[in-house]
């Protein structure tokens, strides 16, 4: 495909910066091989940055309320006339499918309103992260979860939309609205391995800390899902492939306003995985048996807050809370799904993308990335 060819240097405003996603973007757009480059690259978030984030990787952090639309407006006033391109990673969650609508299209309206009020705006393309609850329906939803009839895998991106509330179709809705002064690409994601302490439903950190927590009191690492996901084929999305594909489309006039799937590629199944962390962790394998089924994470992990405090503190870690940083109710949900969570790639590799990467070298090399980062040891 195509590249646009523009003399201007191209100006990112990353909205979630400091989540998995956010992390590796920013460190993508800093590499004078990406695409576009140089990038000047403007980092947002609600809370200040971290100290396990580099302020290198970007040229100016601006911390903002974006369900604020004064805040937003304001504080996005002195750099709003610069930006190019929004890299949309942000999220807000909360177990209503209607709250989450209404709460991330309000996010997502007052930041791209913010900067086409800016006058001249240089806005032209919005990249939008969404993912694969695209395909099942609002399966956090505890009032709707038991009502929803997924689509069949492979997943692909022609697939309509189905007959529930879903806040990915909402901010798809909303950017197509901005067409055709500005562009977008969206971008659906698998579970999302990568490394920050700021993402919801960070899957690898939440096993981390299942892992270390099993690791210091000589607890057995039980695998805590259902027979099916244990033998049946899954995929997931590393940070770093997210945040190739997304530069790509946004520097690529034949991915605009289009719709990608965006996994590693491969597939793998949770016992091979589980292996993999097992080693990783230093803890005895235990294989998948049937009244596994009966052991409840989720009430094994509520108690354990206290020893992730001390744990935090005997090695020196960044302060975290387990309750902020795990997601065990979605881990829960996700495996124990009667499906294989797979999607195909064949639409983003005939567009020209072919990013990827082996989930299984992704996952111990994650690991090293947050216990380098300090947020596990």
């Amino acid at each position: 495909m195509e590249k646009e060819k523009s003399p201007d240097i191209l100006v990112a405003l990353i909205v979630g910066v400091t989540g998995m996603v956010g992390f590796s973007l920013a460190e993508a757009l800093k590499q004078p091989t990406t695409q576009g480059s140089p990038w000047k690259v403007y980092g947002v978030a609600r809370r200040p940055l971290p100290s396990w984030f580099p302020s290198s990787l970007i040229d100016c952090f601006l911390s903002l309320d974006a369900l604020d639309h004064e805040d937003t407006k304001n504080k996005l006033f002195p750099v709003a006339h610069e930006i190019t391109h929004v890299f949309w990673i942000s999220r807000k969650l909360r177990d209503s499918e209607e709250v989450n609508i209404s709460m991330n299209s309000t996010m997502l309206a007052n930041v791209l309103n913010a900067l086409k009020s800016a006058f001249p705006s240089r806005l032209r393309h919005v990249t939008l992260l969404t993912g694969t609850k695209h395909y099942m329906g609002p399966i956090f939803d505890p009032s709707l979860r038991g009502q929803l009839v997924h689509q069949e895998p492979p997943f692909k991106e022609d697939l309509g939309r189905l007959p529930y509330p879903n806040f990915y179709y909402a901010l798809e809705d909303l950017v197509v609205s901005y067409l055709p002064s500005i562009t977008h690409s969206v971008h659906r994601s698998s579970i999302i391995i990568g490394a920050s302490s700021r993402s919801l439903n960070n899957t690898l950190l939440t096993l981390s800390v299942y892992a270390t927590i099993c690791r210091y009191q000589g607890l057995p690492f039980l695998y805590p899902g259902n027979k099916y996901i244990w033998e049946h084929f899954c995929d997931m999305s590393d940070a770093r492939v997210l945040a190739e594909q997304q530069i790509w489309a946004a520097v690529t006039e034949g991915a605009k306003n289009q719709a990608f799937n965006c996994t590693n590629g491969d597939v793998f199944t949770w016992k091979s995985l589980w292996g993999v962390l097992c080693e990783v962790f230093d803890v005895e394998f235990v294989a998948y048996e049937e009244n596994d089924e009966k052991f409840d994470c989720l009430a094994m992990m509520k108690g354990k807050g206290k020893v992730w405090d001390e744990i935090v503190e005997k090695y020196g870690l960044f302060e975290t809370k387990m309750e902020d940083i795990t997601c065990f109710e979605a881990l829960n949900v996700v495996l124990h799904f009667g499906f294989q969570h797979v999607c195909s790639m064949n639409k983003s590799r005939e567009s020209g993308f072919q990013g990827f990467a082996d989930t299984l070298k992704s996952i111990p090399m994650w690991v090293g990335r947050l216990r380098d980062m300090k947020i596990i040891p």
